[in-house]
């Protein structure tokens, strides 16, 4: 997968059950590439969820996986077609020659000016500023002072409130979990609330 396909948006599914993660991705199809999910590793059938997704909907739809800490989830996720990956804390250099070589997108997370510079001399596409909701907007855009114009992912308390805010203080990417669909739609499966949550937070990037 190159950098300049990877979605503005990326869904963080964790606890989802299988079935509702199919119909997910399914319901993704429709929005051309620009809503990508993620598949945390602490799901108990994500390298299932990931496999069937892809051979389903990988055409129209960019799954990778997420909450990776140690090489071995990376290589299964890999197997199993995981495009991207992102970490809720850094990656070692094991993570990133892998990635590397795999051709798989790397967002391991940040939470200081150094871990950011640290995590993007090592290698990562982009830096996923985690909890983005505990810095606060304006950190995003004052670390990219003295650090220049970097590939920055907001995750953690992003919602429609704050998105905006987010996005006008310099991340060009967002990151988003328990606040994305209304619990209520995700249980009843309901295909149109989930798709009117996917265009709500569609309407807020440029």
């Amino acid at each position: 997968m190159k950098l300049e396909d990877y979605p503005q948006i990326t869904i963080i599914m964790r606890g989802y059950s299988y079935e509702q993660a199919l119909l997910i991705i399914k319901i993704l199809r429709e929005y051309n590439h620009k809503v990508g999910v993620e598949v945390t590793t602490n799901n108990p059938d994500y390298l299932k969820i990931i496999q069937d997704g892809n051979k389903q909907y990988g055409q129209q739809v960019d799954i990778g996986v997420g909450t990776v800490l140690k090489i071995d989830q990376a290589k299964e996720a890999i197997h199993a077609g995981a495009k991207f990956m992102l970490g809720p804390t850094q990656f070692g250099d094991d993570i990133f020659e892998l990635a590397k070589r795999e051709n798989v997108i790397t967002v391991p997370a940040a939470m200081t000016p150094t871990e950011v510079y640290d995590q993007f001399e090592r290698g990562a596409d982009i830096v996923k500023i985690f909890p983005a909701v505990t810095v606060g907007p304006s950190f995003c855009k004052q670390i990219q002072g003295p650090l220049g114009s970097r590939k920055l992912m907001a995750v953690g308390g992003v919602n429609l409130q704050n998105a905006k805010d987010f996005i006008e203080n310099g991340v060009g990417y967002l990151g988003i979990g328990s606040n994305f669909f209304n619990k209520e739609d995700l249980q009843n499966l309901n295909e149109e609330g989930l798709k009117r949550s996917v265009e709500e937070f569609l309407a807020l990037v440029p």
